[in-house]
């Protein structure tokens, strides 16, 4: 079996119905979470891996759903494989906008997921069963908003229906579109209010970041130079660039 960390957390993950894209937000009293349980594939789908993290089931799933098979039954073979099954959890979605979920009978309570239309909300050691159902909820009531949106509001709404019992340290956001890089990847690795940052730094991504991302090389397509807007705009201190008025730098 391989080693593995323990990481009590709330994530969701989720598909976007308009642009096909995938994505996952996840919070924790762990420092870093965005470097252990979120993971995506272009072409195949989103996961998210927690209390006894197991990275090597999120590469399963994933191989799988890129070789064809559906979120449900790419979990279930990933599963089937690992002794310690009943430590983990696990959220998963594809490209379909299948989802699937699991959580062992052994994560700490309280702990419980939620599979809908298009994603699934997962979390253990949380205060209580309204982490997720304010997750779910809300994810559902953004319909029509862009994934990146969607899913910081999920995980906004957790986080203030109570979310880990432990407290707050760490949060992320990573949504991957059919590019072999990441559409979008924040994170906050250590703070007070791990979400509210990220909030934060997802505002000003928007404006200095996406634009970039959207310039960048695309598969399939000659590479070119980059937007004058995109490189006027870079060029400038990040204070005086849009969105930087209130980026909180020293």
């Amino acid at each position: 079996m391989h080693k593995s960390l323990e990481l009590n957390t709330f994530s969701i993950v989720a598909r976007c119905p308009e642009t096909g894209r995938v994505g996952v937000a996840v919070a924790t009293a762990v420092p870093a979470v965005g470097s252990i349980c979120p993971a995506t594939r272009p072409g195949a789908g989103a996961v998210s891996t927690q209390s006894w993290v197991n990275p090597y089931l999120a590469i399963a799933v994933l191989e799988a759903i890129a070789a064809g098979a559906p979120a449900p039954e790419a979990l279930a073979a990933a599963l089937g494989d690992d002794p310690a099954r009943e430590l983990r959890q696990i959220g998963v979605v594809d490209i379909e906008g299948r989802a699937a979920a699991w959580t062992g009978a052994d994560c700490t309570p309280w702990c419980g997921q939620e599979i809908g239309d298009g994603f699934a909300a997962q979390g253990n050691m949380l205060t209580g069963p309204e982490t997720i159902d304010a997750m779910a909820a809300t994810f559902r009531a953004g319909a029509g908003e862009p994934l990146e949106e969607r899913l910081m509001r999920a995980l906004e709404a957790g986080d203030e229906a109570g979310g880990d019992r432990r407290g707050k340290q760490s949060a992320a956001l990573r949504v991957q579109g059919e590019e072999d890089y990441a559409y979008l990847d924040l994170r906050v690795d250590e703070h007070a209010e791990p979400v509210r940052e990220l909030r934060r730094v997802l505002a000003i991504a928007r404006h200095q970041l996406l634009p970039f991302i959207d310039g960048m090389p695309k598969r399939g397509m000659p590479a070119g130079p980059a937007p004058e807007t995109v490189t006027s705009m870079l060029l400038k201190s990040p204070p005086d660039r849009p969105g930087g008025g209130g980026s909180g730098r020293a």
